[in-house]
């Protein structure tokens, strides 16, 4: 990793082993810089107090080695990443005002999707992993991480009918507290499909009667019209002596029609004065067949605007037009009927929700059982485990049990609370020697106990879910002596088989390291690229002799360190 700008860390770069590399240093030097900037590689919050003062961004970027067909690689591929020979390149950017910026393999994307990818690539543990670890709903999350398929299959169908179970109650419930809401909805459905049924509206008939009540508020004087019209083009009846259009037109093609076999020109001039004439004929009738046909009836006219009335009270109430009108009837018609089929509904919700209770308390014993029995494996494996880390008379069990709950579901005779993820409260217990009672693990821990039961917890998953990179933060924190020395070892066992990186204080750890890693300040209090050095011969002598008796040239920690470090490497 390359760091700038973060912390206490000005420039730094930070190279990490294969295998097992420890982070030492002076308390306050930025060892937790480490941690922290693994973290916002893999979408950790961003937070503007992170940017060291006077600069206008911190940059993290990382180089993570993967295998092509990883999840990991497959998720970052379908984003537009790219490998850079072999490896992911992650970076990440946070500005002074705090916003942030995330880069995949070359691409901008969402720091939501380094999240997603933190899962496959590194496990994070520190201080508040362990207090996290104490919460019950963490407990069982673990033991359901480390049963795998066993508990997976059975959680997921138990989840798909719990989920299920949830809607119908939800919608069960609504529709029975709300029955009197619905019921006065209903009436108001009712009352409005009974006033629009007794008007009888049809499509289109506000036009066609707005139409026809323009005519009929008009008709003397289109009747005027039409007939005067008429009188142009064919002539008065009463007055011979007129001249018509039509007797014009008459003329004009008698005058041409004489001389037509003279020039084609004129003649066809006369055949369109022809067009013209059958034209005036054509529109002459049906200017009388209007006048005649043309209703000046009161009564009708007064029946016309009855009905535009009753339509615009409907319109008012009910849509802009009688299209609209329509369209709500059809709509309230629909939720009528469903509204008047709650009872109806109502039985078959309750019969659906009893089955689906009586079915998930079938589900949830069987996942009950399934985490029982991954329960003893877990704990005997962390017990064994513990045994390696100079507890070898401690004892980890988990107490499966469940509350009880008038309102749960059924599972073996009882009526229990139950949740998303079941029916059980899980809790591991620790008996830290023979004779000591099963305690939860927040009381019956300490410091030092709870930071090896992290340990051995993770290093069972190590062996049934494991991660590429492991990285502890002072999870060896209140141990010291042969405990120290036996987490040490532990770890590098661990390493043989995942990368790990430590933040420790303790020499006894940091000895069996690969690769020892020293961050240390300049005379300003930042951290430079030279402030993050490898650690060899004399050098990792040296800090180990201050880790142990805060003296790099005590000869008795010098003497310690020598045999610590000849100790871990006859074992490793």
């Amino acid at each position: 990793m390359r760091i700038r700008s973060l912390g206490v860390i000005d420039d730094a770069v930070v190279e990490l082993s294969p295998g097992f590399t420890a982070v030492t240093g002076e308390t306050g030097a930025g060892k937790t810089m480490v941690v922290t900037s693994l973290g916002l590689l893999l979408g950790g919050r961003a937070d503007a107090a992170l940017v060291r003062i006077g600069a206008e961004k911190a940059v993290v970027e990382g180089r993570i080695s993967v295998s092509a067909g990883e999840s990991a690689v497959v998720r970052a591929e379908e984003a537009g990443a790219e490998l850079d020979d072999g490896a992911l390149l992650i970076s990440r950017t946070v500005s002074a005002e705090g916003r942030s910026r995330a880069h995949l393999g070359g691409r901008s994307v969402p720091v939501g999707l380094l999240a997603e990818l933190a899962d496959d690539l590194v496990a994070v543990h520190g201080q508040t992993d362990q207090q996290g670890l104490l919460k019950l709903s963490r407990q069982r999350q673990a033991l359901d991480r480390y049963a795998g398929d066993a508990v997976a299959v059975p959680l997921a169908k138990y989840a798909e009918a719990y989920r299920r179970l949830r809607a119908v109650s939800v919608e069960l419930e609504e529709i029975v507290t709300r029955a009197r809401e619905r019921a006065q909805e209903a009436d108001m459905l009712r009352y409005g499909l009974d006033e629009i049924a007794g008007v009888e509206p049809r499509a289109g008939e506000d036009v066609e009667l707005a139409e026809e009540a323009e005519r009929l508020g008009h008709a003397e004087a289109l009747s005027s019209a039409a007939t005067a019209a008429h009188a142009a083009l064919a002539g008065n009846p009463e007055d011979p002596e007129g001249i018509d259009a039509a007797t014009l037109v008459a003329g004009a093609q008698r005058a041409l029609d004489a001389v037509r076999s003279h020039d084609p020109e004129l003649a066809a001039l006369a055949d369109r004065i022809g067009e013209i004439g059958i034209l005036l004929g054509d529109v002459a009738g049906e200017l009388a067949g209007y006048a005649d046909d043309l209703d000046a009836d009161p009564l009708r006219l007064s029946a016309v605007e009855e009905r535009r009335a009753a339509l615009t009270a409907l319109t008012r109430k009910y849509g802009e037009d009688v299209a609209s009108v329509l369209a709500w009837a059809e709509q309230s018609a629909a939720r009528l009927t469903e509204l008047d089929g709650d009872d109806d509904r109502i039985d078959e919700l309750t019969a659906e929700r009893d089955a689906l209770r009586a079915e998930l308390g079938g589900m949830a014993q069987a996942l009950t059982d399934a985490r029982t029995e991954a329960a003893e494996r877990f704990a005997a494996a962390v017990t064994a485990e513990l045994a390696s880390l100079a507890m070898p008379h401690a004892r980890v069990s988990f107490d499966i049990r469940q509350t009880e709950d008038p309102e749960g579901v059924e599972v073996g005779g009882r009526a229990v609370a139950y949740g998303p993820a079941g029916v059980d409260e899980v809790e591991l217990l620790l008996a830290p020697h023979p004779g000591a009672p099963p305690r939860p693990i927040a009381k019956g821990a300490s410091g030092g106990e709870l930071s090896r039961v992290m340990l051995a917890v993770e290093v069972v998953f190590a062996g049934t879910d494991p991660v590429p990179t492991y990285l502890f933060d002072e999870v060896d924190a209140g141990v010291g002596g042969k405990a120290a020395v036996e987490i040490g070892r532990r770890l590098a066992r661990l390493a043989k088989t995942a990368q790990v990186v430590v933040v420790t204080h303790l020499p006894q750890v940091a000895a069996f390291a690969d690769r020892q890693l020293l961050v240390e300040k300049t005379n300003d209090g930042s951290v430079t690229r030279s402030g993050v050095k490898v650690l060899e011969g004399e050098d990792r002598i040296r800090e180990l002799s201050r880790m142990l008796a805060g003296q790099e040239d005590s000869e008795t920690a010098r003497a310690h360190a020598e045999e610590l470090l000849a100790t871990a490497r006859a074992e490793v």
